[in-house]
């Protein structure tokens, strides 16, 4: 399974147009994942991207703004493990709980927060995260054997390395940077 996550400024052309495109592959979601747009544009796009997925039948996943996501009921959220802790009396609404885990630790706890699955990473070398060693496959095989969730491995992550990260026990991935990138 794959979640496709949105970075505008790593876009190649249109985020829309290549959100359509992608969406027209039918990854198991898409997460809006835009950190520094102010409200009003979030909820713009968040509108657009919601479109987007209704008409391609792929879920919507919302990064971060409970708000935003309550406020339009789009009912799949995705948290930092501080916001899950954080938050974790305001969920209830949503029927898809994930959260960014950083060890077997951290998903254990994100499990017992109620987190319906989790996103581990970074497995492999990446620019989002230039100078910070990855925690590679072993730490990904450790998340995964910690918890009764889904996993999803992010960083680095490729289509050509989907066999990899499955192998390792992963449901499927994230990727972002060539999601943004490939000739679509």
């Amino acid at each position: 399974m794959i979640i496709y996550v949105t970075n505008r400024k790593l876009c190649r052309g249109d985020l829309l147009v290549r959100l359509e495109m992608l969406a027209k592959r039918k990854p198991h979601a898409i997460m809006l994942r835009e950190k520094d747009l102010p409200v009003p544009e979030f909820e713009a796009l968040a509108a657009a991207v919601m479109e987007i997925c209704e008409l391609s039948g792929v879920d919507l996943i919302v990064n971060r703004d409970i708000e935003t996501a309550s406020k339009m009921g789009i009912l799949k959220i995705h948290l930092s493990m501080d916001d899950l802790r954080r938050n974790r009396d305001r969920l209830a609404g949503f029927s898809q709980v994930g959260a960014s885990v950083h060890s077997a630790e951290e998903a254990a706890e994100a499990e017992a927060l109620g987190a319906s699955y989790l996103v581990a990473g970074h497995i492999y070398s990446t620019d989002c995260k230039k100078g910070v060693p990855p925690r590679g496959l072993k730490f990904l095989r450790e998340v995964c054997s910690s918890v009764a969730i889904p996993v999803f491995a992010i960083g680095g992550m490729t289509a050509h390395r989907m066999g990899d990260v499955l192998s390792a026990g992963a449901a499927g991935a994230c990727i972002m940077s060539e999601a943004m990138t490939c000739e679509i």
